[in-house]
């Protein structure tokens, strides 16, 4: 076939054969050239136009170049001579992944509309821990524009407000430009770049904080709960778990990005390590509560001075952070897996020895350390990021806090249970000492509770006795005496005025002569009753003053109100139509002096007592069958209802 073709080579023209070679030699140097361009990292070109809805991972169209100087410019990287530096992406992944390097990286992405109308996007790099994040879009007229921000950065230098790093991004129609990220980190390097359109983006967004406020707002409700506890039980074991919950939420909130959204934390340094701080006390006190669970003091001594010597060097390494940057920050991280492994062999040990927390810690760490591992495995590149090792962390921890409410609730139990059994059996120990005492006591005390109770009886009918007339049932001059002083005493305090009736019963003498002591007996029973149906208030008191006189104090009552309970009172005995031949009216009556004062002006109670009896002769002098109110009683808008 060869020599075939190159004898029909030969016989071409000269001028053919030229065309033919130079084509050869343009095809063999335009493979040398592509080759050269792949070896360089020339990425290929992403056409936008043609994306769905779903993001688009960048990962395989990205360029890098690692700057290990981090002092490279966007000049530097795109002379020729650093642009023939940058290499082919590792492939399709999620993310690339540099583990913890001082080195600034820079990858560089083609992106292609070929559409007719110019299209919106948005890059997001979700990783919240990068430190600094700069991305260089080309403009319109030429040139490129810098938009700067990352974890040491205000949150207000984003130039789209979320949690990750949202880069908004316009190609003009039929229009392929070249865009530059510049990533450096002191912490985990993890670059997940994708492609979304608006859309698209902003439905995950919601979801995203959905999902973020669901797990953060079962650990506010796990926190809450264990406060609770502990203020019921005053066990400091839930004041560790809050402890621990609060360090691990604030923990995780510090690697989403959420503290530096919703806090707006302002101090580089702070913004940096926050995460790191947050981890190196949450095992700090995830160990506390695990050696007071488990009581390590009591099972493994040797092992418990351990986890001192641990949780001393946790709650003290954020300090070495401080002062070390990223020289300690890997050693940290295996020290954290070790610290993780420890803990749970120590879950397994207890749990061979029996111990029923054990089992129920064994579980909820075996998953939360899980959880743990996979994040630091992530942070130093040793195994991939996709969904699953992103929300690691996250998952473990929250499936650790329902396990753990479960063993908390347990040991609550079991200490209730342990508690009633050891209260049984030194109530049996106490019965039996006491058995043969505690008849006689019993037998003593009856004896004491009937003397007292009849004691108690006696005193209380003396009492009655003493305070109340035992004709009509109403108060006595004694009773009437203390509570028109103490009523005195409060209308002098509080400013309010104070209102007393005296009342007489019209002719009594009369009555009493004409229908006997008994009828005259039973007239007062029922002018008593009327009196008591006329005191309503808690505060006015009815007391019988002598013979056929009566007194209704009236608290908080002007003199125009007590004038008015007085003629209410006057038709009430009036409408009992008793008969009384001696008094001009035919029934029997009342004659009612009404006497008002405001103790703050002066004066005693006795003075309330004469005035109201000068205007009951008055009202006696008036023709009786009335009420005379006493000379000078203020009026007031306080009264009495009648």
């Amino acid at each position: 076939m060869f020599p075939c073709r190159c004898a029909c080579l030969r016989r071409t023209p000269w001028h053919q054969r030229l065309r033919v070679a130079l084509l050869l030699l343009t095809g063999w140097w335009g493979m040398v050239l592509g080759c050269a361009a792949a070896a360089a990292g020339q990425p290929p070109v992403v056409e936008i136009s043609r994306m769905a809805q779903s993001p688009l991972s960048l990962t395989e169209h990205l360029a890098v170049l690692e700057d290990p100087t981090q002092s490279a410019s966007l000049a530097d990287v795109q002379a020729p001579a650093l642009a023939a530096r940058f290499r082919a992406s590792l492939g399709p992944a999620e993310s690339l992944s540099f583990g913890i390097t001082a080195s600034a990286y820079w990858f560089r992405v083609v992106l292609r509309n070929d559409d007719d109308q110019p299209l919106e996007r948005l890059l997001e790099i979700a990783y919240a821990r990068l430190s600094h994040v700069e991305l260089h879009r080309p403009l319109p007229g030429g040139g490129y524009q810098a938009l700067g921000t990352g974890a040491t950065a205000p949150f207000d230098s984003r130039p789209y407000a979320n949690r990750f790093f949202v880069f908004p991004l316009t190609l003009p129609a039929h229009a392929e430009q070249t865009y530059y990220l510049r990533v450096r980190s002191t912490t985990a390097f993890i670059v997940p770049a994708r492609l979304w359109t608006p859309q698209a983006f902003h439905l995950h967004e919601r979801n995203d904080y959905l999902a973020q406020a669901w797990y953060f707002g079962m650990a506010a409700a796990m926190i809450l709960f264990n406060l609770l506890m502990f203020a019921r039980l005053r066990d400091v074991l839930y004041l560790l778990y809050v402890g621990f919950a609060l360090s691990m939420s604030f923990a995780l909130a510090s690697q989403n990005g959420l503290v530096k959204e919703f806090a707006r934390l302002q101090s580089p340094l702070w913004s940096d390590l926050s995460t790191t701080f947050g981890y190196s006390i949450t095992i700090a006190m995830g160990m506390l509560f695990m050696r007071r669970m488990l009581e390590m003091a009591t099972l493994m001594p040797r092992t418990d001075r351990l986890f001192k010597l641990l949780v001393l060097f946790f709650f003290l390494s954020p300090v070495v952070f401080l002062f070390s940057g990223q020289a300690f920050i890997q050693t940290a991280a295996l020290v954290y897996i070790a610290a993780v492994v420890l803990m749970i062999v120590v879950a397994f040990r207890c749990a061979w020895l029996s111990q029923r927390s054990a089992y129920f810690f064994l579980a909820a760490f075996l998953l939360l350390g899980l959880g743990a591992i996979t994040n630091t495995l992530r942070a130093i590149g040793l195994v991939p990021t996709h969904p699953i090792t992103v929300n690691a962390m996250q998952l473990g921890a929250a499936l650790e806090m329902l396990l753990l409410s479960f063993a908390l609730a347990d040991r609550f139990d079991q200490i209730r249970r342990d508690k009633n059994r050891i209260q049984g059996k030194l109530l049996l120990a106490r019965q039996q000492l006491i058995d043969n005492l505690q008849h006689a006591e019993r037998r003593l005390e009856q004896r004491v509770a009937e003397r007292t109770q009849e004691l108690g009886e006696l005193n209380a009918r003396l009492a009655a006795l003493s305070m109340t007339d035992s004709l009509t049932g109403l108060a006595n001059r004694r009773q009437f005496d203390e509570a028109l002083r103490s009523e005195w005493e409060r209308a002098r305090r509080t400013g309010q005025p104070l209102a007393l009736l005296m009342l007489d019963v019209d002719h009594f003498k009369r009555y009493n002569d004409l229908y006997g002591h008994l009828a005259g007996d039973e007239c007062l029973q029922r002018v008593a009753a009327v009196l008591g149906g006329a005191a309503r208030r808690g505060g006015d008191l009815v007391a019988r003053f002598g013979g056929e006189e009566f007194a209704l104090i009236l608290p908080n009552t002007d003199g125009a109100s007590a004038r008015l309970v007085a003629e209410q009172i006057i038709h009430d005995v009036q409408a009992l139509g008793l008969p009384h031949a001696g008094s001009g009216h035919g029934c029997v009556t009342l004659s009612v002096g009404v006497a008002c004062t405001d103790p703050g002006a002066g004066g005693a109670p006795d003075s309330l007592i004469h005035s109201a009896d000068v205007a009951l002769y008055r009202a006696k002098g008036q023709g009786r069958n009335g009420a005379a109110l006493a000379a000078g009683a203020p009026a007031s808008t306080a009264g009495h209802g009648v």
